[in-house]
């Protein structure tokens, strides 16, 4: 390859990026440094390694201070990653998600923790919860709902009978692609991916594959494992699962609906405190007869509290009795907030706080 001349205005340039290349290492070098003695302050006081409030207002602050042509959501993700390795030269967080390597929920717990976490997968979203629940794990990464496809009702059952509180949600976008061994679409004579995925890229598959079987793998993660050992074998799955199984794309972005998103939740044994712009998640049964559901909302319209989901499930312990969770705007240390849950008390059963926390960003690929 014959080597390109450089003038010497561009030799200039580029020698001023190496320079502050050099800087930004030495910088964070120093940083890494300050790292390791708070590191030892925490551990002689016997202080928690991991403070949510403090990296939310790191991450905001420098987000807030960059107004020049480098863009805000990069900078957002270059701190979180610069954050996720400082933390572990202090003790690297433990977080279990929903496994093997390469699923959406892997891909969330990477954008929301940094590359640096430990991260345990687990082959059932009880499990995760029960990670969490015996000091196995810091936090715990589980899906909640689809922009499309709507709930995932097995997480909703879990926190029936869990006392974990929801820290934290990931708002992902979610893109699925076609992937296999080869990438050769006329070797394909079955594909697998999860149900959710599936689901999401029925139209796609009408058009251009309508004879080939679809079947469900226990995730498109494992879908994208089993493509990758045989070649009539294809998967539904992610640009991560890609790498990590070495698979070729044979469409990308095969989702019907590009406006595809998924609402991760992250469970730990606490929520943090108010942050300005907070979500409140509860659970409750009703009193079966007529209004009950209507009493319930009262407080929260007379209040004016935003209301921004509701679900119900059978509670699984009475025949056609059901619990129902709420999505409200707000945190539970707000005084009018407050003051509606505990007047709905007096309309439920049963009423349980899940957490209030953080309201979450959407989070491109």
């Amino acid at each position: 390859m014959k080597k390109v001349k450089l003038t010497p205005e561009l030799e200039e340039l580029r020698n001023l990026i190496d320079k502050i290349d050099d800087s930004i290492v030495s910088l964070l070098s120093e940083r890494a440094e300050i790292v390791t003695k708070i590191a030892k302050i925490k551990r002689d006081s016997n202080l928690a390694f991991h403070n949510p409030e403090r990296e939310r207002a790191i991450i905001e602050r420098v987000t807030n201070k960059c107004h020049g042509l480098f863009p805000k959501d990069a900078i957002k993700v270059i701190f979180r990653e610069i954050i996720s390795a400082s933390l572990s030269l202090e003790e690297p967080l433990k977080v279990s998600y929903l496994g093997p390597e390469g699923t959406f929920t892997h891909l969330a717990a990477i954008r929301h923790f940094g590359s640096s976490a430990n991260y345990i997968p687990v082959e059932r979203i009880k499990a995760i919860f029960e990670a969490v629940e015996a000091k196995k794990a810091d936090y715990g990464l589980v899906p909640i709902e689809n922009s499309n496809e709507g709930v995932v009702s097995y997480t909703l059952d879990v926190f029936v009978d869990c006392d974990l509180k929801i820290a934290a949600e990931v708002m992902l976008e979610v893109s699925h692609n076609l992937l296999s061994k080869d990438g050769d679409i006329q070797k394909i004579k079955r594909v697998y991916s999860h149900p959710q995925a599936s689901a999401q890229c029925k139209e796609w598959f009408e058009r251009n594959l309508p004879h080939i079987p679809v079947l469900d793998a226990v995730s498109t993660a494992k879908a994208a494992e089993m493509a990758s050992q045989n070649e009539e074998t294809a998967a539904i799955a992610s640009e991560l699962a890609a790498k990590l199984y070495d698979l070729k794309f044979i469409e990308k972005r095969i989702e019907d609906n590009k406006n595809n998103y998924t609402r991760f939740l992250v469970i730990a044994r606490d929520y943090p405190k108010k942050t300005g712009k907070d979500k409140t998640s509860i659970m409750f049964s009703l009193k079966d007869k007529p209004g009950a559901l209507f009493n319930v909302l009262q407080p929260f319209k007379k209040s004016n509290i935003n209301l921004s989901k509701i679900e119900s499930r059978p509670s699984k312990r009475r025949a056609w009795e059901y619990i129902f969770f709420a999505d409200m705007i707000g945190h539970i240390e707000d005084k009018k907030l407050k003051n509606a849950i505990e007047e709905v008390k007096d309309s439920c059963l049963y009423l349980k706080h899940l957490g209030s926390y953080p309201i979450g960003d959407k989070v491109e690929r």
